[in-house]
């Protein structure tokens, strides 16, 4: 920016695949040289960059690129370019961005266009340890520990993802009506960095986790539900 000012997209987490990354680029590229808004969101990030909504004037909108682009973050999410994120924080600045991620999802855009792994199939989050991944199921077991809340979405002795939520975060999710009973049998969607302890795991924030209605159709799982691509 002229001003000097380093700013980062708010509530928004860019793809860590190369791929991917290349196609939210390209999108990016055909607003280079735009006016743009800058509408700060919060605190500055961990390198002092600031987090920032961007709206681009529509008069300096590239031929070609949809006005919905206007909004750099909701541009992207709603292309399926890039995940809604709190990131760093507890919640969205933004919440409504899940709302355009969500139809982003049901077109099968972008990201959303290849199947995702269910939560209860161990091999295949294996496969994508040390990526973000957005994933969904049920969540069979909820173990209350005094640091540390786990959430299993496999039974006792099979593979399958284990959800660790904070202290401080699970009493914020319990304030939000969220509760070992609540939780326990349920189907959510869950996202956050992957990693592999006994087996895959992830922490989740307090947006990290979305309860899904009984009605929705859910993600393949190792009990034979179907998969579903969105």
């Amino acid at each position: 920016m002229v001003s000097g000012l380093r700013a980062v997209l708010d509530s928004l987490r860019w793809p860590d695949t190369p791929e991917a990354a290349s196609a939210a680029r390209v999108w990016l590229e055909t607003r280079r040289g735009a006016r743009v808004t800058v509408v700060p969101r919060g605190q500055p990030d961990r390198w002092d960059r600031a987090r920032a909504d961007l709206l681009v004037a529509e008069g300096d909108i590239a031929e070609g690129a949809d006005l919905a682009g206007a909004d750099l973050a909701g541009g992207l999410i709603g292309a399926g370019l890039a995940y809604a994120d709190a990131n760093e924080a507890d919640s969205l600045c933004r919440p409504g961005l899940r709302l355009v991620e969500a139809a982003a999802r049901a077109r099968g855009l972008g990201l959303w266009g290849a199947a995702r792994p269910a939560a209860g199939d161990g091999p295949a989050l294996r496969e994508k340890v040390g990526h973000f991944v957005v994933a969904e199921g049920r969540i069979r077991h909820v173990g209350e520990r005094g640091a540390r809340t786990y959430l299993d979405f496999a039974a006792r002795g099979t593979d399958g993802l284990t959800v660790t939520v904070s202290k401080r975060t699970w009493r914020m999710m319990r304030a939000r009506g969220l509760s070992a009973a609540s939780l326990e049998g349920r189907r959510v969607r869950v996202r956050g960095l992957l990693e592999v302890r006994r087996g895959p795991t992830l922490e989740v924030a307090l947006d990290g986790l979305e309860t899904l209605e009984e009605t929705d159709r859910p993600e393949a799982d190792p009990e034979g539900e179907r998969g579903l691509r969105r």
